[in-house]
């Protein structure tokens, strides 16, 4: 039996990379596995498009662990970029190129523990602005409606643009993303977006 692919991910990376913000070298659009909507991490990793960012969610799980050496591997020779959450010991041991922290870990400490690059999450314009005295860029949530356990309600396109046009980072929409909910943001200063629930497989 072949592998499961995901679709849509060409689409979704087309239309966030003409988000206008400024976010230099990063991609456009950054996935972000979940156990349980992207099980299949070897296929995502296969399927997403050169220009595509990945983050390793592993969730505490050692099954996912242990697949961070062929993931990073996989993005790598796919000319992508693969961050991992929360654990800079199993990034650097599977030599990706930085640590994403949720907005409760983003500590000092835990960023000088970082190598390359560090993002982050942000819920409220005053996570924001710690996170632009410590990382690399911000993912901020919760923007449209969302199916995620964690989602908050959802600020809209124009209260993200506020926050962005008074952050110093590059800030990426997260919450609700598909290819419809991303067009909703350009020409807003968005610098890109991340998704989760639109990834689909393919059987």
């Amino acid at each position: 039996m072949g592998m499961r692919g995901y679709d849509d991910t060409a689409r979704l990376a087309s239309r966030a990379a003409r988000l206008e913000g400024s976010r230099g070298p990063l991609p456009a659009l950054f996935c972000l596995s979940d156990p349980d909507r992207t099980p299949d991490l070897m296929a995502l990793a296969h399927a997403l498009p050169a220009g595509v960012g990945l983050i390793l969610r592993t969730f505490g799980k050692p099954e996912i662990r242990q697949q961070a050496d062929d993931v990073v591997r996989l993005r790598h020779q796919a000319g992508g970029l693969c961050l991992i959450s929360a654990d800079p010991d199993l990034a650097r041991q599977a030599g990706a190129d930085g640590v994403h922290w949720p907005e409760r870990l983003l500590t000092g400490a835990n960023v000088r523990r970082t190598q390359g690059l560090v993002s982050t999450s942000a819920h409220s314009p005053q996570a924001l602005r710690r996170a632009g005295r410590l990382a690399d860029l911000a993912f901020v949530s919760t923007v449209f409606p969302s199916n995620s356990p964690s989602a908050t309600r959802p600020m809209g396109p124009f209260r993200l643009a506020a926050h962005a046009a008074r952050s110093t980072l590059p800030v990426y929409a997260l919450g609700g993303m598909t290819s419809r909910t991303i067009r909703r943001l350009e020409n807003l200063g968005i610098s890109g977006a991340g998704a989760v629930g639109a990834l689909t497989v393919s059987r």
